[in-house]
């Protein structure tokens, strides 16, 4: 599982190359840091913390060779629930318990169960934290101070609007400064490093026209230290375990998705190399997500936009992984003071833009246009996830995925009368035609069928014939359950006095009729291919 191919002909070009990529998306990952920490209700430093620690840990151990990690956008919501409900010391207990679910995950094969959560699942929440992002920055955008961060979206909506008489029109000036900066840039020097420019120039802008007049970093957080946090393992104990294991959960699961999803998308920009190692990748993100809250640090996942600016930039290797991670800790050493000159309001743009682009806009409008029992998961956990939260949103959006999955096969299975062929009416019944019965089953007989099949099973007996055949060549799946029905079926028609024929049953089937008893109840004297 461990066995690393991510290196292979590695040489001093690639090296340089890295190098660049590296301090590239070190330069974008460092404003985003800070404000997905401050969105998640701790400090900025934190962010940074992550994005050194993570981003180290998994371009080493990951199984990617582009793999950028660090906090993202998508857990902001969770994170800042743990944070209200708990405190961020607790935040560091459900960080670590993600990271070792993450590690059971890559060895047990989860990585491929990942890949069946339904996509109007994954869309729905991912714009609910969209909005929630979004949302949650209109305040810092207005200059609002004193808004206290609340649990529910809703909470929040009504303090925002209960302030909106103190709106702080320097802090707007300073926003819509970055926001200009956000939509112009890219069109006349794309290759600049937007978020930064998006940071620096409000900032500077704000310290020379205005300054004391926004909220900053330094006015609202004290801050930024010049060093790394030291060890500190958060004091954990049962209670804690049973408060946090849910929440602990859904981190990891979130974090899984995202990782591998930004695998998926790091492999389809490069098609003409090996694909990421599935398995490797969550174990990295679980060694990370055990090791970073033992230094302060948040949950972390792949980054999809600096991983894909990773690329873009030509690293060829995780040592562009490992120099992100040694820019920032330099930023940290040698400008960490300068951070508390940043405005909120500067931050504010940047955190909008990053929720626009993973709102996943057009897909949530596709597959609402469809009208159909996907579009009713979208919306239900859509809606829970930004009025509720995001455990609760994922648990019914599975739930009733799965259940509109279970309607859908209940209608896939077939029962129909079938015409006997001239040899099995001379086999059989010996030409007489009321002698004899044929039944072709198509498809499958599970839990989720089992009942429509039992529901037949009067109709199927009600028949003069002593002799049924059960054709089961498109018999595409059996369970317990399936095999429970069949069973009944068999003593039913012992107690009617018919002889049950089975013909045709798939050779892959016929180990679990044996195993299940089935085929003993049927007689080996009974099958016919």
């Amino acid at each position: 599982m461990l066995k690393d191919n991510r290196y292979i002909n590695y040489n001093v070009a690639g090296f340089r190359q890295d190098l660049i990529a590296g301090v590239t998306v070190g330069i974008v990952a460092i404003p985003l840091g800070m404000a997905f920490a401050i969105a998640s209700g701790v400090k900025p430093e934190y962010g940074l913390y992550t994005t050194i620690i993570a981003g180290l840990l998994v371009a080493l151990f990951g199984g990617s060779r582009y793999q950028i990690a660090g906090p993202t956008g998508a857990f902001i919501p969770i994170l800042l629930g743990v944070v209200l409900q708990y405190g961020y010391e607790d935040l560091l207990i459900a960080g670590l318990l993600a990271g070792v679910f993450l590690v059971i995950m890559s060895f047990l094969g989860v990585s491929n169960l990942i890949h069946f959560v339904p996509k109007s699942v994954t869309i729905g929440f991912t714009s609910g934290i969209a909005i929630i992002i979004f949302t949650g920055q209109i305040g810092n955008f207005l200059g609002l101070t004193g808004l206290e961060q609340k649990e529910f979206f809703h909470e929040n909506m009504i303090g925002l609007f209960r302030n909106l008489h103190m709106i702080n029109w320097f802090s707007v000036l300073t926003a819509l400064i970055g926001l200009s900066v956000i939509l112009v840039l890219p069109r006349i020097a794309p290759k600049v490093p937007l978020l930064l420019v998006a940071l620096l120039v409000p900032t500077l802008l704000s310290i020379f026209l205005f300054p004391g007049k926004v909220e900053t970093i330094g006015t609202a957080f004290g801050g930024i230290p010049k060093t790394l946090p030291s060890f500190s393992f958060p004091d954990i104990s049962l209670s804690k375990l049973v408060n946090l294991w849910q929440p602990a959960l859904v981190i990891a699961a979130l974090g899984a998705i995202e990782s591998l999803l930004s695998a998926v998308v790091a492999d389809g920009m490069k098609p003409e190399e090996p694909k990421h190692n599935s398995k490797r990748e969550l174990f990295g993100q679980g060694i990370a997500n055990i090791v970073t809250p033992l230094f302060g640090g948040i949950p972390a996942t792949g980054a999809i936009a600096r991983t894909a600016t990773n690329i873009r930039s030509g690293a060829v290797s995780p040592v562009s992984g490992v120099t992100q991670s040694l820019f920032v800790l330099a930023f940290l050493l040698l400008f960490a003071p300068y951070a508390s000159y940043i405005p909120l309001a500067a931050m504010a743009p940047i955190l909008m833009y990053v929720a626009w682009n993973m709102s996943a806009r057009q897909a949530f409008v596709h597959i609402l246009s469809i009208r159909s029992s996907d579009s009713i998961v979208l919306v239900t956990t859509f809606l829970l996830t930004i009025f509720v939260n995001l455990t609760i949103a994922v648990q019914v959006g599975i739930l009733l995925a799965a259940l509109s999955f279970l309607r859908k096969m209940s209608g896939k299975l077939s029962i129909k009368e079938g015409k006997l062929s001239e040899v099995e009416l001379v086999k059989f019944g010996g030409n007489n035609p009321e002698a004899i019965q044929k039944y072709i089953i198509d498809g499958p007989i599970f839990f989720g069928t089992a009942k429509v099949f039992e529901d037949q099973l009067p109709a199927l007996l009600q028949t003069k014939a002593k002799r049924m055949i059960l054709d089961l060549e498109h018999l595409s799946v059996i369970d317990a359950t399936g095999e429970a029905a069949l069973s009944a079926l068999l003593d039913d028609a012992k107690k009617a006095g018919i002889q049950i024929i089975v013909k045709r049953l798939p050779k892959e089937k016929i180990p679990i009729f044996k195993k299940s008893g089935l085929y003993e109840k049927v007689g080996e004297e009974n099958f016919f291919m």
